[in-house]
Order: structure tokens, then C-alpha cells, then sequence
């Protein structure tokens, strides 16, 4: 499997680091390479040193982007690598935008969010881009035997880039379990980007984007979060212990 050049460990972890993210994606629709997309923040990296099936997925993942501010600061400052931030909502509206320049069609489906939110979604972006074809939408909340309808629709369809909006680490599990349908698409987990195209929430100001604060409005807009923000702390933590550890090690065999 294709994988990206430069690759880095965040606490045993994949990351891809590359100038380009679109265009490597680009690359990979226009050759047929079947690509799982991973956006990787602190809160996944957690959750990933306790469910084995979710680390398995992001190690076996084609390419794992720096999402969130934790993992991009690791880079820098724990490796001393120049590393940018590459936000998944942000990846994906670069991706629309290189397809929807392109001369041949680009097959697209926004699978997640509440009803009716995907549908919004995708009018948002048919909107703005007229040339998308966007053949298909479906809500993340669904019974058992419209999951198997949802199967068969893109085994029919064949969408070339599937975005996936069903949160950590469901849409992760969820890509992994059903890429067969697809083998050739790109597959790409994007959060709750259904419910900021959608006009439903809005993104942090830039300002706080730029100085890795996202978080902070996150958990203003949604205070029920703030237990899944330990995260940060803990991955700072486990961040510091795992280089102690590694360059011990390192020293020792030495």
C-alpha cells in the first residue's frame, strides 16, 4: 500500500508529514489507490492506548494528518520537526475544491450527523461548487437494516471520496469495517464538519485557530465535553514520559 514519505511517532502512533495533503489525495483518485484518512489529535491518541481496535486502524491507516494542536506540538517541540497543523475540516474543503476544478466528474458521498444534516451539507457545497457531483447523503443515526441499505447503495454507487462524519472512534471503526465496498475510494473521517457546513455550529475565530486554542471554543460551545478534554492534560503528560522513556532507553543501549 502507498504510503506518504515522511512519517513520525506520536506516542507510538503514525504521522504522515507532507508540504501537500490535497494534492497527494489527488494523486491517489486520479491512480484508483484506495486511501483511509486518519485526523489525528490528543483525544484520539488517547482513546487509542485504550481500545486496541482503534489503534489497529490508525497504524494500518494510509495516511495519518496532524490534526489537533497536542500532536502538532509534539512535532515540534518533543521531535523538532516543522511541522503545520492540518485540520480535517479544513483538508476536506481543500479536497472539494481541487475536485471541483477538475474536467472529469469526482463521484462524492457525505455519510454522518443527525437527520437531515448531511443533506444540508452537501447543499452547502452545491451551492458554492456547482461542478461537485455529490451522488449521496445519510444520516449517522440509523436502525441495523439501513445500514445494510447504506452498504448496498455505495457498493452500487461506487463514490470515489466518502466523507465520514460519526465522531471518534466510530467513523475510524466504521471506515475500516466497510472500505470493501468502496476498495478504490478515498475514505476520509471528518468529524462534526457536517454540522459546521451545515450552519448548524460554527468554527473557532481564526485567531484562536492560529495560536491552537480551537479546543477552547469547542468546549465553550459544547461545555458537556469537558471530561473528554482530559485528554489534553493526560496526553501532555504521556507525551513528557514516553520521550523520557524512549531516550533512557536509547542512552541505555548506547
Amino acid at each position: 500500500m502507498y504510503k506518504s514519505d515522511t512519517k513520525f511517532s506520536v506516542l507510538g502512533l503514525p504521522v504522515h508529514v507532507m508540504s501537500n495533503y490535497p494534492y497527494w489525495l489527488l494523486q491517489c483518485l486520479q491512480e484508483g489507490r484506495g486511501t483511509h484518512v486518519v485526523t489525528l489529535n490528543a483525544e484520539m491518541t488517547m482513546q487509542a492506548e485504550r481500545n486496541s481496535s482503534l489503534a489497529e486502524v490508525i497504524q494500518n491507516a494510509d495516511l495519518v494528518i496532524p490534526d489537533g494542536a497536542g500532536v502538532v506540538l509534539y512535532l515540534q517541540c518533543l521531535l523538532k520537526q516543522e511541522v503545520q497543523r492540518c485540520p480535517g475540516i479544513e483538508l476536506a474543503e481543500k479536497l472539494l475544491q481541487e475536485i471541483g476544478q477538475q474536467k472529469t466528474p469526482t463521484k462524492i458521498f457525505f455519510y454522518g450527523g443527525a437527520a437531515e444534516v448531511a443533506v444540508t451539507a452537501a447543499e452547502f457545497w452545491q451551492q458554492n461548487i456547482p461542478g461537485l457531483n455529490i451522488v449521496g447523503t445519510h444520516s449517522g443515526y440509523h436502525s441495523p437494516e439501513e445500514e445494510q441499505k447504506l452498504q448496498q447503495t455505495l457498493a452500487q454507487l461506487q463514490p470515489q471520496v466518502i466523507f465520514v462524519g460519526l465522531g471518534v472512534p466510530r467513523q475510524e471503526l466504521w471506515i475500516a469495517k466497510n472500505r470493501h465496498f468502496c476498495p478504490d475510494a478515498i475514505w476520509v473521517g471528518v468529524g462534526g464538519s457536517f454540522d459546521i457546513w451545515s450552519g448548524k455550529k460554527t468554527r473557532a475565530p481564526r485567531w484562536l485557530a492560529n495560536n491552537n486554542l480551537e479546543w477552547l471554543y469547542r468546549l465553550y460551545q459544547e461545555p458537556w465535553r469537558w471530561r473528554r478534554m482530559l485528554a489534553l492534560p493526560e496526553f501532555v503528560l504521556k507525551a513528557f514520559v514516553y520521550q523520557f522513556t524512549t531516550r533512557s532507553i536509547n542512552s541505555a543501549r548506547c
